[in-house]
């Protein structure tokens, strides 16, 4: 009997180490806050992977830069130092035009019209993943990109000399060209670069100056809606292809209700960090004509530049967006 007991132990212990086995954990990093919408919304695609795949696959989110900083992430996934990543891929505008497709001013400035544009793009851009080891999951727009400085600015030339916060391609060449200085500043380094005064103004969503708590240093934002930039949540293809197809449409239909969930948190997102910026002291309102009719002239000259370096390619996802 003792031995029947010991026996049956074994085995038991024997399970739990084959179940302990096949268990494998995902560290997934994220660039911005753990309260930022993104963020929240991978960590709910993280939750669905980890139950759809009864812990077989346990994907952990890291955000805020803790287990790579922003701009460090997409190479991370890339080499397999992470299995799976977010990244804003207008950041990377400079590897391949197609990434920055969503930064072109003034192309789409809804998101009705950025979901046109995207679905246009997506397979293009999904394709250019594929070329540099990557598996395209999902992604999700930021809201409406608008100018925060700290004074009033009424046309370009009030911007000269500013100290410019820049995140991609795009954003470093409005500064050059409304006479800005562009200085790479990353979303989790942002609260930091203001409060030296290594950057004093800056594009992005109401949600980043929200989440940062910018009106303790900076005091006017303008809705500019100056295009709306999409995080790509992409897996490393060596880890996905080790996947089986079962485990593979988990991810997939994960990543289609982080897609539907993430687009809605933006729009809801929107006009809440409005108020927050209000709340917080802070002028919000839209630019004046003279200053919007100047960046979409600056705009032009952009959208006629990536054009340019996008080739065909670039310009048949343009020439399918404008179609719908």
């Amino acid at each position: 009997m003792k031995r029947l007991a010991t026996l049956l132990a074994t085995t038991a212990l024997v399970a739990v180490g084959a179940t302990s086995a096949l268990a494998e954990k995902w560290d997934m990093p994220l660039a911005y806050a753990a309260t930022n919408f993104h963020s929240e919304n991978a960590a709910e695609f993280a939750a669905c992977v980890t139950k759809g795949t009864d812990g077989a696959i346990e994907v952990v989110t890291h955000p805020s830069g803790s287990l790579f900083k922003g701009n460090e992430i997409k190479r991370a996934v890339q080499t397999g130092q992470a299995p799976i990543g977010e990244r804003l891929l207008s950041a990377h505008q400079n590897e391949n035009p197609i990434f920055g497709v969503d930064s072109i001013p003034f192309l789409a400035t809804s998101f009705d019209a950025h979901e046109k544009l995207w679905k246009a793009a997506q397979d293009t851009v999904t394709k250019a993943l594929e070329e540099q080891n990557l598996v395209y999951l999902y992604s999700v727009p930021w809201p409406p990109q608008g100018l925060y400085v700290n004074k009033p600015v009424d046309s370009v030339a009030d911007l000269k000399g500013i100290k410019f916060r820049s995140y991609s391609t795009a954003t470093a060449r409005m500064a050059e060209l409304t006479g800005m200085l562009p200085v790479q500043v990353e979303a989790a380094e942002l609260s930091q670069a203001l409060a030296t005064g290594v950057a004093e103004a800056f594009i992005s969503s109401g949600a980043t100056g929200y989440d940062r708590k910018v009106w303790e240093h900076l005091s006017h934002f303008y809705e500019v809606d100056a295009w709306l930039p999409r995080n790509a949540i992409f897996v490393n293809k060596d880890s996905w292809d080790g996947l089986d197809e079962a485990t593979q449409t988990v991810f997939r239909d994960c990543a289609a209700t982080a897609k539907a969930n993430g687009l809605q948190r933006s729009k809801d997102y929107t006009q809440f960090t409005l108020n927050g910026l209000k709340e917080g002291g802070m002028t919000v309102g839209p630019a004046s004509d003279t200053l919007v009719k100047e960046l979409k002239e600056i705009g032009e000259t952009m959208t006629n530049e990536w054009l340019e370096s996008a080739g065909e390619e670039g310009k048949a996802v343009i020439d399918a967006y404008k179609a719908m």
